[in-house]
């Protein structure tokens, strides 16, 4: 019965994410970014509801919508991407693999909506976006990147990438530590099947600027782990 009900899931889901990418492709032609960004907030929040996921959020009234922050999560499972682009207030753009780019429907979207693509094979290349991040952040657009660059296997903190906290003291940006719970018994990287349940996103308490300064690279590092461990909840 899992089985079954997870290709229904899959089925649903995947039909429904390629409406919503070929929609906001085009829109995007035609409504500015920011007035189109809480349309598509609400299409991604529809994903959980269409498959029986429920969200709980906390921490939220921590973050001001109208401030630029740098948003950093655990990376757990598939669906971080939907649910931390449904949930963070703010006008926000990621960091996500190049390859990703290439892919029909999404890598559309992702063009359009000008995210950053990020080179895995090439430290010059991971610079430049990193560089690219830094000229969004001075414009007014929050980032979100998840600092593990992969997904964990074992639902445990993989180790955290200095570059994205490079970029929070060039960028003289606070940072927002988000702790993702659930999604890895969700859906585990080495498993197609979904197990609907709760999960919940919860915002931590911000590091100020004048905070993200003080710090080295590896301790501002040490420092972000350590507070994104203690906003997951680990059954």
């Amino acid at each position: 019965m899992k089985a079954l009900f997870s290709i229904y899931l899959w089925t649903v889901g995947l039909i429904y994410i390629g409406l919503l990418c070929t929609i906001i492709t085009l829109l995007t032609f035609i409504i500015p970014h920011r007035k189109l960004d809480p349309f598509l907030k609400l299409l991604l929040k529809i994903i959980f509801h269409l498959l029986f996921i429920k969200v709980k959020v906390e921490g939220i009234d921590k973050v001001q919508p109208d401030r630029t922050y740098l948003f950093m999560s655990n990376h757990a499972s598939l669906f971080d991407v939907p649910l931390l682009g449904g949930y963070i207030p703010n006008l926000v753009r990621g960091i996500e693999a190049d390859r990703q780019f290439k892919w029909p429907f999404y890598g559309w979207m992702v063009r359009r909506l000008e995210n950053i693509p990020i080179s895995r094979e090439s430290i010059h290349e991971s610079i430049k976006s990193i560089r690219k991040a830094e000229e969004y952040l001075r414009n007014g657009i929050s980032m979100v990147i998840l600092p593990e660059g992969h997904r964990t296997k074992d639902g445990e903190l993989l180790p955290f990438n200095k570059l994205p906290f490079f970029l929070a003291k060039q960028a003289e940006v606070a940072v927002v530590p988000i702790g993702l719970s659930g999604l890895f018994s969700l859906k585990t990287v080495n498993s197609w099947i979904i197990h609907p349940r709760t999960i919940k996103i919860k915002f931590g308490d911000i590091i100020s600027v004048e905070q993200v300064q003080s710090y080295s690279v590896v301790e501002l590092r040490d420092l972000v782990k350590k507070k994104i461990k203690g906003l997951i909840e680990y059954p």
